[in-house]
């Protein structure tokens, strides 16, 4: 159904960013995003946006005005 092909693309999404994106992520951190999107896949991906994705863009902003 359309709510497992959602689920499963938030997981894949999350994963995906997890392991090519984030060089500066630890590896213990890295693990536990990856585990809690084969979980928890829709809610992980929203929170992962939230914390992760928001913090890496403002961050790029502020570099970008310096």
């Amino acid at each position: 159904t359309a709510g497992y092909i959602i689920a499963l693309a938030c997981a894949i999404w999350v994963i995906y960013d997890v392991v090519a994106k984030q060089s500066r992520m630890s590896g213990g951190s890295k693990l536990l995003w990856i585990i809690f999107a084969l979980i928890f896949n829709i809610i992980t991906a929203i929170v992962y946006y939230f914390v992760v994705k928001e913090n890496r863009q403002t961050a790029n902003r502020l570099s970008n005005n310096y």
